[in-house]
């Protein structure tokens, strides 16, 4: 069969006013919360895949030329460094000053919060953890799941796509930034 010319993609954006209310749902006051706020921050603003989230180390958060970048590893082993947006940094250093790992640069930057049958908390989330017990079930408890049919982890690298050609970023930086 003829491959299709649809340039469209399948996976749904957020709106902006949409990904605050999902940025805004974990708890402020919680270790789980400030976890969460972190990785829906770092999905929201650079536009990472769940598989490069999980494995980031406390020192994949560092400092290039004097500004904080973070350094990730793509598709095909390629490495690629982000400039950490000012919310995302924030949000990761509060999560980490509540967590207290933020010295073990070699550890997981996102970790468990209770021990289950490992009894281990140093161990990085897993992808199917980030996308059940953070992004759907933020999502579920705003109401995003009803109003965005489709919605995945994925569609926060959409949104932040979207969010960066929207506002008339370079199109070859953006596939650059992404790591296409």
């Amino acid at each position: 069969r003829p491959r299709s010319m649809n340039r469209e993609g399948v996976t749904p954006a957020l709106g902006d006013h949409q990904a605050r209310m999902l940025l805004a749902a974990p708890p402020q006051g919680t270790l789980k919360g400030k976890r969460d706020r972190a990785i829906l921050a770092t999905l929201l603003y650079h536009g990472l895949r769940c598989e490069e989230l999980c494995p980031l180390t406390v020192g994949s958060v560092h400092q290039r030329e004097g500004v904080l970048h973070i350094r990730v590893e793509g598709k095909g082993d390629k490495i690629r460094y982000l400039p950490l947006h000012v919310l995302a940094q924030w949000l990761i250093a509060a999560y980490l000053k509540a967590a207290g790992h933020e010295e073990d640069l070699k550890g997981p930057l996102f970790r468990r919060i209770k021990k289950n049958r490992t009894r281990v908390l140093a161990k990085p989330l897993q992808p199917v953890s980030v996308y059940s017990d953070i992004v759907r079930h933020y999502a579920r408890e705003v109401g995003l799941l009803e109003a965005v049919p489709g919605l995945c982890v994925h569609s926060l690298r959409a949104t932040a796509t979207t969010n960066a050609l929207s506002h008339e970023a370079d199109i070859a930086k953006v596939q650059e930034w992404l790591g296409h």
